[in-house]
């Protein structure tokens, strides 16, 4: 009898010793990845983030296992906690997860405001018929940016007299062609709207973008007239192939190339005039980028050509001598594909001592390529001159002047709070709001 019982007994104490000495290991994990991100000044999410009630909370991980980015969040002293906050790009899961309520998901920080224009649940703005989806409410991840242009449609087909226009009017103007967009533009066709969508650039928007062979969908989405897409780890490439691909059997029409220049109320709608059409609407979708008008440094020999504001393609850089300014994903990821081309020399400049706004796996490639010899990484450094040949900066106090054939600017862009302003659209910065 004896024996049967230490037969159990063992290995159900050892199983306990186990758990908890694993317990004990991540929890140590967790403190030291904690005080590291704050000695670094990792402090800042980009953009949208929890933030946890430490009464409500039970400790009991349900959030950390739950989120698709890894170990953004961690138990420390049985509360969660935002461990690596610059990590975070807002994919929400944590919320859902909680058995207790006890996380909000928030724009911006106590120090750092995020300009965020005002839209109801349906997505409608204060301009009744205005509608945002996507990354310009805030929302950049492209499965969220997609599941709000969808529903963005549904609500914009609740709106009287939308399905019955006649004549010049149209049911609804579909601005920008990226997820929210596409999405969305894949809705009016299924629902036999009257519509037009309109798009400055090329199909996918911002994504078009993205250096190539980034990584770009992380979940699954439901798309109209398509079903669920079960993408997961996808390249750019490989997703803008699909979006063309049901843009053709679909035979849905984007009219590219056509730039928004003013939105203006008429009779029962709005009049939207373009670089090429006007057209009379009763409803607009708003789904174009945070970042349509790119930042500028302001120094002198900016305006040259070799001067440009995104990567398209990292091999016209080969044999160059490249500087990549900015300290974000996207300036992490352009400097990182161009220093893998063959016989180049790449500076990455950044104002800040650490990259508070990039991913783990960007910065890992940046440390990488600078061990490599392939990147050098000015951090606390400013751009102050282009030349033709070269470039001055200002690193850490001290003027210096590194050889140059090309400058690629990644500093982010401004939100088009002067058109949406114009529209009669409210803008609040938003200072940890849910």
């Amino acid at each position: 009898m004896e024996a049967k019982l230490l037969f159990y007994f063992v290995p159900f104490v050892l199983l306990i010793v186990w758990n908890l000495s694993n317990k004990k290991r991540v929890y140590s994990e967790n403190i030291a990845a904690l005080e590291e991100n704050k000695a670094s000044g990792l402090t800042e999410p980009a953009s949208l983030h929890p933030v946890i009630d430490p009464v409500k909370c039970l400790g009991c991980a349900s959030c950390v296992s739950a989120c698709p980015e890894g170990k953004i969040l961690g138990v420390i002293d049985g509360r969660a906690q935002l461990i690596h906050a610059t990590h975070c790009i807002g994919h929400g899961a944590c919320k859902d997860a909680c058995p207790r309520d006890a996380i909000t998901l928030v724009f911006g920080t106590e120090s750092r405001g995020v300009d965020i224009p005002e839209v109801k649940p349906n997505f409608e703005t204060n301009m009744p018929g205005i509608f945002i989806a996507g990354e310009l409410g805030g929302m950049g991840l492209i499965r969220n940016a997609v599941e709000q242009g969808r529903r963005a449609l549904e609500n914009i087909c609740k709106v009287n007299g939308v399905g019955s226009a006649s004549g010049e009017c149209l049911d609804l103007v579909i601005v920008g062609a990226g997820p929210a967009g596409f999405s969305a533009s894949l809705g009016a066709l299924e629902k036999k709207l009257k519509y037009v969508t309109v798009e400055q650039e090329t199909l996918g928007g911002t994504v078009s973008h993205f250096p190539r062979g980034k990584l770009v969908m992380t979940a699954p989405v439901q798309l109209p007239m398509v079903g669920k897409v079960k993408f997961t780890e996808t390249s750019k490439e490989e997703l803008l192939g699909f979006w063309q691909k049901v843009e053709k059997q679909t035979g849905l029409s984007i009219q590219y190339q056509e730039r928004v220049e003013q939105i203006s109320a008429e009779g029962d709608g709005y009049r939207v005039k373009t670089n090429r059409n006007s057209y009379l609407t009763r409803t607009v979708l708003l789904s174009i980028g945070r970042r349509g008008t790119p930042r500028k440094l302001g120094v002198p020999g900016e305006e040259q050509s070799k001067v440009v504001y995104r990567l398209i393609d990292p091999e016209q850089y080969r044999g160059q001598r490249v500087l990549v300014v900015g300290g974000g994903d996207s300036a992490l990821e352009a400097a990182t594909s161009i220093a893998e081309q063959t016989d180049t020399q790449v500076y990455l400049s950044y104002r800040s001592e650490s990259f508070s706004r990039a991913k783990q796996k960007n910065r890992s490639k940046v440390e990488q390529a600078e061990a490599d010899g392939r990147l050098t990484v000015l951090f606390k450094s400013n751009v102050k001159e282009i030349g033709e040949h070269s470039v001055q900066l200002d690193h850490n106090g001290e003027l210096i002047e590194i050889p140059n054939d090309g400058v690629i600017v990644s500093a982010g862009g401004l939100l088009p709070t002067p058109f949406l302003k114009e529209t009669g659209i409210e803008v609040e910065t938003k200072y940890g709001s849910a």
